[in-house]
C-alpha cells in the first residue's frame, strides 16, 4: 500500500522519532542499527493491521487500515514501539472487509521495534557475515538485516506460504533481495551453511539440532525458549562445534511458539475425584502465575498446561495435567488455607514443581540472568548459577 507524497515525508519523520526514542531508552545503541530503523519503511511491510480492543470480558480485536482510522492515525500507529497482530488461526484475513476478532489466538505479527532491535543489537554482527532467520513474519526485521548487510548475507525462513508471500512483496518493494525459504525454521536452510549468526523470531522448546550443524564454531543463536505454559525467555548461546552454551537475559520477552511446536489440542485426560495419591502442599497454585517461581515449574513440568474449575458445585482446583505421560497434579484449597495435592501418573508433577522452586529460593530467588543453557547432540539442560549447578532438561 503505497503513501502519498505528504504521507512519505511524515513516514522519514516518525521513523527518525521512533529511533531516537529506541536509542533514549537504550535498546539502539550503535550508529549501524540506527541508520536501518531511520531507513525501513515500517509503513510497508503492516499496511493493515490488528490491534486489541477495550472490550471487556473477552479478548477482542480490531482491525487498524487507512480507511478505519485516518491515513494520519494509522502511520502514527505504524511508527509506535508496539507489536501489531496480522494474522489469526493461521488463517489469511479478508481485508477487503475486516471485522473485529474474538477468541482467536495471533499466529504472525509486527513485533514491537524495541524489542526488534534489541535482538538485532544482541546479535554482534559484523560487515560480511551472513545470518539465518528463523520467523520471517512481516518481513521487517528482514529488512533492518539487509540494510546492514546487504540483501545477500541474509536467509529467512517462514512457515506460512500467505505470511512468506506477503513479506516477499513488501520486501521487493523496499529493494531488498533476501534469500527467502518457505519451510519448518526447525531444519534451518542446509543450503546456505555455515553461518555466522542464528536468529528467531518465535518460541522453540529447545534448540533443534540442525541449528547447532549450520551455525559455525564461534557463531551465536538468539532464541527464545518456552514451553506450553509460558516463555522461558531469551537466550544467546555461543557455538563451539557440535555444542553450544550460553546465558538468558534478564528479562523475558515473549513470542508464538513455532507452529511445529504448538501444544496438543487436548490438555489429555481430567482426572476423577479420587485419582491419585494426596498429600498437603508446600506451595499453592499462585506459583504458576508469578514470574520465577513460574520458570521453575515451566523447567519442572515442561510438558504440563494448566488450568482451574470447580468441579460439582465444589471449591475452584487447579488442574496440572502432563500431555507426554498422562501424569496429573490437583491442586484444592484446604480449610485452613492451606493447599491439598493430589497427583498420579509415571511423573510426581507438583513434586518436581516444589523440588525446583525449592532449589531457586534457596539460591537467592534469582532473575532468569543466572540461569543459562548447555546443548549437545546428546542433551539440552538449563543450570542454575554454573553448568555444575542444579539443571533440568529440555524437552527432546
Amino acid at each position: 500500500m503505497a503513501c502519498e507524497p505528504d504521507m512519505e515525508t511524515a513516514a522519514v519523520d516518525l521513523r527518525r522519532r521512533l529511533a531516537r526514542q529506541l536509542e533514549k531508552d537504550g535498546w539502539l545503541r550503535s550508529p549501524q542499527w540506527r541508520a536501518a530503523v531511520e531507513a525501513v519503511p515500517r509503513h510497508k511491510f503492516i499496511p493493515r493491521f490488528y490491534r486489541e480492543s477495550d472490550a471487556v470480558d473477552v479478548t477482542t480485536w480490531e482491525p487498524v487500515t487507512q480507511e478505519t482510522v485516518g491515513k494520519e492515525e494509522w502511520l502514527r500507529l505504524v511508527y509506535t514501539d508496539e507489536t501489531w497482530m496480522t494474522q489469526f488461526d493461521g488463517h489469511d484475513i479478508d481485508w477487503a472487509d475486516p471485522k473485529p476478532i474474538s477468541n482467536a489466538t495471533p499466529t504472525s505479527s509486527s513485533t514491537l521495534p524495541s524489542l526488534v532491535v534489541r535482538m538485532l543489537e544482541d546479535l554482534d554482527v559484523q560487515d560480511g557475515m551472513s545470518v539465518l532467520e528463523i520467523g520471517t513474519g512481516t518481513g521487517y526485521s528482514t529488512a533492518l538485516m539487509c540494510h546492514r548487510l546487504g540483501s545477500e548475507s541474509v536467509t529467512s525462513i517462514e512457515t506460512d506460504e500467505g505470511v512468506a508471500r506477503r513479506a516477499r512483496e513488501a520486501l521487493t518493494g523496499s529493494d531488498h533481495t533476501p534469500h527467502l525459504v518457505v519451510g519448518d525454521g526447525r531444519a534451518g536452510h542446509r543450503a546456505g551453511a555455515p553461518y555466522d549468526r542464528l536468529i528467531a523470531t518465535c518460541g522453540f522448546r529447545s534448540i533443534p539440532p540442525a541449528w547447532l550443524e549450520q551455525v559455525r564454531p564461534g557463531g551465536i543463536i538468539l532464541t527464545t525458549l518456552r514451553g506450553w505454559m509460558r516463555s522461558l525467555g531469551l537466550v544467546k548461546l555461543v557455538v563451539t562445534g557440535d555444542s553450544a552454551s550460553g546465558w538468558f537475559s534478564e528479562d523475558d520477552p515473549s513470542f508464538m511458539v513455532a507452529r511445529q511446536q504448538d501444544a496438543p489440542e487436548s490438555l489429555g485426560m481430567v482426572p476423577g475425584p479420587d485419582d491419585g495419591t494426596a498429600r498437603r502442599a508446600t506451595y499453592g497454585p499462585e506459583v504458576l502465575g508469578t514470574s520465577g517461581r513460574a520458570f521453575m515449574a515451566q523447567l519442572a513440568a515442561p510438558d504440563a498446561r494448566f488450568f482451574s474449575l470447580a468441579l460439582e458445585g465444589g471449591p475452584v482446583s487447579t488442574f496440572l495435567l502432563d500431555s507426554a505421560t498422562d501424569s496429573f497434579a490437583v491442586l484444592a484449597p484446604t480449610d485452613d488455607g492451606g493447599w491439598q495435592v493430589r497427583q498420579g501418573g509415571p511423573r510426581r508433577l507438583w513434586d518436581a514443581v516444589e523440588s525446583a522452586v525449592g532449589t531457586w529460593e534457596e539460591y537467592g530467588s534469582p532473575n532468569t540472568a543466572a540461569f543459562g543453557v548447555t546443548v549437545s547432540r546428546d542433551q539440552q539442560v538449563v543450570w542454575l548459577g554454573n553448568p555444575n549447578g542444579p539443571k533440568w532438561p529440555l524437552p527432546s
